[in-house]
């Protein structure tokens, strides 16, 4: 059978169709019928967009209401919104075509479900830091679901699980691959599966039958490199190496008259800030075509290789701004929020700021994929450092080998302001159109 959406006008609805084998595997499994009834748990990781994470979440909480009375549950996630994105929007569709009704109380963090004879509480954690696993502390849970479970700190994962102590709790975790065969999700959850006693599947976007191929290459042509591997291909790849190893100069150039000056003042502008004091500061005047972002000109201090070290302080780098961008007050700077002393020059002055999305490891995924479309383009000639670092940024393979994911922080200056600007304005809408 497979699962499809039909949109209305008022609202989102599920019909049911034909489910794959795998997803059958996920909302069964548990039932009486099922000869794997007696598993503690159940792992299903893979790519995006497989149907991994809808019949999971259905899956948990008919179980649930099956299984137990009165009792509580957790759904974890990254953050409430993302809970509230990936599961709770979807099963408020859903579950009145199983004969339950629901609420979602947000101020409480929590989704009562009713049906059954019984009422069961699902209180919503979110699990983005090692500080996540305080407010679980002393909760009895017959069950907890970890939607994105390879993005949680492992503190945060275990501790959730202790809880679970009511006789026939289950574990369910969902995930795409988030690192590594170091990372440690797949080394002490996935890897140790049967000696937990848990299922393992392993799901390719061919498990989502309702994808056609038209938007199966569609989300293909918005992964590149290691993030194709992993959540197109569903691999447990390192990062290593150099990071944006699609960079062409000649293809993510242009030459001047490539866009006329009158053109270039018709597009939104905009300046990506990378702020440094002992560090670099860099501008990058960026021009936003509604297709590609262009990088026109950028500017970059390094007061360590001044011959007198001599650092500048926020006054000069305003003035320098000022110079650089022609005092065009109608240009927005995106800029990241921690620079907070430049941000408030800059304010002082009446330019327009734009605190960037900081969120490193997407913001790398998203320029990655504007370099390799050749949707990021820098005016030839203009930007001698962006382009020198495109070819000494790289992973920091120390960290990769103790499962965590960063970039090596030395020749990133540049590319942080380029990051900046792809993040904060690269939508997922418009990302889904390149």
């Amino acid at each position: 059978m497979r699962i499809r959406v039909t949109r209305m006008k008022n609202d989102n609805v599920f019909e049911f169709a034909d489910f794959s084998a795998r997803q059958l595997t996920l909302l069964t499994w548990w039932t009486d019928e099922s000869p794997l009834k007696d598993k503690d748990g159940i792992i299903a990781d893979g790519a995006v967009r497989s149907g991994k994470t809808v019949a999971m979440s259905l899956s948990y909480i008919v179980w649930a209401m099956t299984k137990f009375k009165h009792k509580n549950f957790a759904i974890c996630g990254i953050t409430q919104n993302t809970i509230y994105r990936n599961v709770i929007k979807e099963v408020k569709r859903m579950l009145p075509l199983c004969g339950f009704t629901c609420e979602h109380k947000r101020s409480e963090f929590l989704l009562t479900v009713k049906g059954n004879d019984t009422t069961n509480d699902f209180y919503l954690f979110s699990g983005r830091d090692e500080r996540s696993q305080d407010p679980i502390a002393g909760i009895t849970l017959a069950g907890a679901y970890f939607d994105e479970a390879a993005l949680m700190p492992q503190s945060f994962v275990q501790q959730v699980m202790l809880r679970c102590s009511i006789d026939g709790a289950k574990h369910w975790f969902n995930c795409n691959p988030a690192g590594s065969e170091n990372h440690w999700f797949k080394q002490t959850i996935i890897n140790k599966y049967i000696a937990m006693n848990y299922i393992y599947l392993h799901f390719t976007m061919d498990d989502n039958l309702s994808l056609t191929e038209s938007v199966k290459n569609r989300y293909k042509r918005q992964y590149v490199g290691v993030y194709y591997r992993r959540y197109i291909e569903g691999r447990w790849v390192a990062a290593e190496g150099i990071i944006y190893d699609m960079w062409d100069t000649d293809a993510n150039s242009y030459k001047e008259g490539y866009k006329s000056g009158a053109q270039l003042v018709q597009m939104p502008r905009y300046v990506g800030v990378d702020y440094g004091t002992t560090n670099p500061m860099v501008f990058l005047d960026c021009y936003d075509t509604g297709d590609e972002l262009l990088i026109e000109n950028e500017y970059y201090f390094d007061s360590r290789k001044t011959l007198d070290h001599l650092q500048k302080t926020d006054k000069d780098y305003a003035d320098d701004f000022e110079e650089f961008i022609g005092h065009d007050y109608g240009v927005t700077v995106i800029i990241d929020p921690s620079a907070a002393s430049f941000i408030a020059e800059l304010r002082g002055r009446g330019y327009r700021i734009k605190k960037a999305d900081n969120e490193v490891l997407d913001g790398i995924r998203i320029t990655a994929t504007m370099i390799k479309t050749r949707k990021l383009k820098v005016r030839k000639g203009a930007t001698p450092n962006l382009i020198r670092e495109m070819g000494l940024y790289i992973w920091d393979k120390k960290a990769t080998e103790r499962g965590e994911e960063k970039p090596l922080k030395v020749n990133d200056h540049a590319e942080d302001a380029a990051r900046y600007l792809c993040k904060t304005l690269i939508t997922p809408r418009r990302l889904a159109t390149i």
